[in-house]
């Protein structure tokens, strides 16, 4: 169990401290898990300016929070053995999901307050429609990342994930 003192958790909540190694350019949120954590997500999520970091990575669940450009998206991607769940918090976007990649049958339009719930094996993709960042709060169910992930921009996430 990871045990802080005021100090340090007030380091970490300001950007000041992490243990991700060099510090990024932006606000790069702390990964508690796998150990009880709170945090305020609704703020981590709003200040995320990266294109995926883990808030909590445990054995079995996993949150990130997300920001995705105007214009951008996610990447069409598929999970075969994990559950994801969106949960929109700024701006506006579209989500497309479907049982392969060349025919995705489902489309919403999400803006903020709706849930996606995404379920293994589903290709999908969220693509940012409006003209702020598209701003969420990510979980996977098993984790889908290693715990501390952070991945500035979508070609750094594409690269680390090519890589695995």
């Amino acid at each position: 169990m990871r045990i802080f003192t005021i100090e340090v958790i007030a380091e970490v909540q300001n950007g000041m401290r992490n243990d991700r190694g060099p510090r990024s350019s932006g606000y790069i949120p702390f990964d508690g898990g796998p150990s009880p954590y709170v945090v305020p997500i609704r703020s981590e999520v709003l200040r995320n300016d990266n294109f995926r970091a883990t808030v909590w990575t445990g054995e079995n669940l996993q949150a990130t929070v997300m920001s995705i450009p105007p214009g951008s998206d996610v990447g069409l991607e598929l999970h075969p053995d994990v559950d994801q769940f969106f949960y929109i918090l700024l701006g506006r976007g579209n989500v497309m999901m479907g049982e392969a990649m060349d025919n995705l049958t489902f489309e919403s339009p999400l803006i903020a307050g709706d849930a996606v719930f995404v379920p293994a094996g589903t290709w999908h993709n969220v693509v940012n429609i409006g003209r702020t960042p598209l701003k969420f709060l990510t979980i996977y169910a098993p984790p889908e990342h290693p715990p501390g992930t952070v991945h500035t921009t979508k070609a750094e996430a594409e690269e680390a994930e090519g890589a695995r």
